[in-house]
């Protein structure tokens, strides 16, 4: 099987991010009373597909050592990224996973998906460090960063519309 690509597994769980990476830091604010909700969309990868993204996964949760590969894009421009998640939280008051790059993906590092409850209010956080694996990504420089803010901005949009339909 594949190994990670990268030394610092398990970072974003508890958010100190290692140096001679790019950091992304994204949280959005959910309704109220969501968290069940909020925890079963990030768990079970409905999140990302309501999001656009193509889930190849080999279980139907994220839970530790599962394989999954997102896709992003269309049809043949669809970019496929090797992950596998490395932890997973599903507690009273918090949810979620973080992945790890596998050979293959386009960038190494680790990316996660975390929903919180504190009383009535709910957040989304997204943490993740990465750099480029390929040149082709390296060259995207500042595009290539944005194009990761504005994926963690749609997501976060994305499940706080999924909460607004419970």
């Amino acid at each position: 099987m594949p190994e990670l690509t990268y030394a610092e597994v398990g970072a974003t769980r508890d958010g100190r991010l290692p140096a001679g990476y790019h950091h992304l830091r994204h949280r959005v604010r959910l309704p109220a009373g969501c968290f069940p909700v909020a925890a079963d969309a990030v768990l079970g990868w409905r999140l990302h597909r309501a999001a656009g993204v193509v889930m190849r996964t080999d279980a139907p949760r994220a839970d530790a050592g599962v394989r999954v590969t997102p896709g992003l894009g269309v049809g043949p421009l669809r970019i496929w990224g090797p992950t596998e998640v490395v932890w997973a939280l599903d507690e009273p008051d918090r949810a979620g996973f973080g992945y790890g790059t596998l050979p293959g993906h386009p960038e190494v590092g680790e990316e996660a998906f975390l929903v919180r409850r504190d009383g009535d209010a709910v957040v989304f956080e997204i943490t993740a460090f990465s750099r480029p694996a390929h040149r082709w990504v390296r060259a995207a420089g500042p595009v290539g960063r944005a194009a990761q803010h504005a994926y963690a901005w749609w997501l976060g949009r994305t499940l706080r519309r999924l909460c607004a339909g419970q």
